[in-house]
């Protein structure tokens, strides 16, 4: 960095996208905390919340909407399923695939970390008015939009398989 390039810090979206960033980790902790009386952490918060929206939801589809690997879920999914709060079965169609769904237990607990996940947003969120949280909002869905739209460099001929970004110099 030259002595004419300003500094990162000194730039006001730096600065905004540095407070996001902490009110993220700042949010994750005290999820955290909060849940401790039910003995489960944010990761298996997300996969109980998913089970509870989507029945039979296969493994893969969990995985690809929780943004994480097999491997992470397969971790995770043995712990949820020995404290009995989830059943893991073959699909008829496909004994490949396998189907995930909560039991009874297993709902009863995650209606109580959503109560306690609801309260916490809810705490946060009337920091700001219904304006503020509907512009947050909006933000955060055009920066995760900008953030998962494909990367030229990164994009591939789909005729050649080439990286297309491979001839530019660096």
């Amino acid at each position: 960095m030259n002595k004419k390039q300003a500094l990162p810090w000194d730039n006001p979206r730096f600065h905004n996208w540095i407070a996001v960033g902490r009110a993220c980790q700042v949010m994750g902790l005290s999820l955290a905390r909060a849940l401790q009386p039910l003995d489960i952490k944010p990761p298996h918060l997300d996969i109980l919340i998913n089970l509870f929206r989507t029945p039979g939801i296969s493994q893969q589809d969990l995985a690809d909407k929780l943004l994480v690997g097999r491997s992470n879920l397969s971790m995770l999914l043995p712990q949820l399923e020995k404290r009995g709060l989830l059943i893991r079965s073959s699909d008829p169609q496909d004994r490949r695939v396998l189907r995930l769904e909560l039991t009874a237990e297993g709902t009863e607990l995650t209606q109580e970390a959503i109560a306690i996940q609801t309260a916490l947003i809810d705490r946060t969120m009337k920091t700001a008015s219904t304006d503020e949280c509907n512009l947050v909002g909006e933000v955060m869905t055009r920066i995760i939009r900008e953030l998962t739209k494909p990367d030229v460099a990164e994009a591939q001929d789909a005729e050649t398989g080439t990286n297309i970004g491979a001839n530019r110099k660096a």
